[in-house]
């Protein structure tokens, strides 16, 4: 498996790009309009052909790559199931699993962040959380039909229940990190270690952050697969 994290520096998100060399395939996760470029030479140096382009959500940060990499190279668009987009080709559900020649990638539903996403299990090892899970954080819960309560239960119940080495890979972050564990986040992420559900809602409710900066363009343009 080859598996590369590409970052984009305005807004700290992490794109990941999957691939099988054997067949020279390749699927693209959350990636980012303004590094179409970027990922577009990367494909071509690497021989791959770009599949899919796989959404965790409805992002509100950046505006989604997947309808422009689906002009230029006639990939497929991935959203998870239930989210308020009519863009993609085909919506992924919990337990489903996405083949890509010896790599499976399986879907999590992760809702809290907002009420439609998705982590993505890569191989049984390598576990891309979106923003439902961050190194020491997690995604907020105060727009975009957020929910506290579940994002706290997805974590807890199915992302926790991993193996404690699963390696995890988030959609943004904003100390420079790039890498953790499942075992690192049960024992150090100070939104979840030694928190109740309830105590993890209040926590959130008394965030007090800004909206994102791009948040009235990003969404309308990521329910149409980043069409601007």
């Amino acid at each position: 498996m080859l598996f590369r994290q590409l970052f984009d520096k305005e807004t700290s998100t992490y794109t990941y790009l999957v691939a099988d060399r054997s067949i020279k395939a390749a699927i693209l996760v959350d990636p980012v309009l303004e590094r179409v470029e970027r990922d577009l030479k990367m494909l071509e140096e690497l021989d791959l052909t770009l599949n899919y382009c796989l959404e965790t959500h409805i992002h509100a940060d950046h505006i989604t790559a997947t309808d422009k990499l689906r002009q230029v190279t006639g990939c497929l668009g991935i959203l998870p199931e239930n989210a308020e987009a009519t863009c993609a080709n085909h919506y992924i559900g919990n337990g489903n699993k996405l083949p890509l020649g010896s790599i499976e990638i399986l879907a999590i539903a992760t809702p809290g962040h907002t009420n439609s996403h998705m982590a993505y299990l890569i191989n049984g090892t390598h576990l891309l959380t979106g923003d439902a899970l961050f190194i020491r954080g997690c995604g907020r819960t105060d727009f975009q039909s957020g929910d506290a309560g579940l994002l706290y239960d997805a974590v807890t119940q199915k992302l926790f229940t991993l193996p404690d080495d699963t390696l995890v890979y988030p959609g943004h972050d904003y100390q420079g990190q790039t890498i953790s564990t499942i075992g690192e986040e049960k024992r150090w992420n100070p939104r979840f270690a030694g928190r109740s559900r309830s105590q993890f809602i209040e926590l959130m409710k008394n965030l007090n952050l800004p909206h994102p900066q791009k948040m009235l363009e990003a969404v309308p343009a990521n329910q149409r697969c980043g069409r601007v």
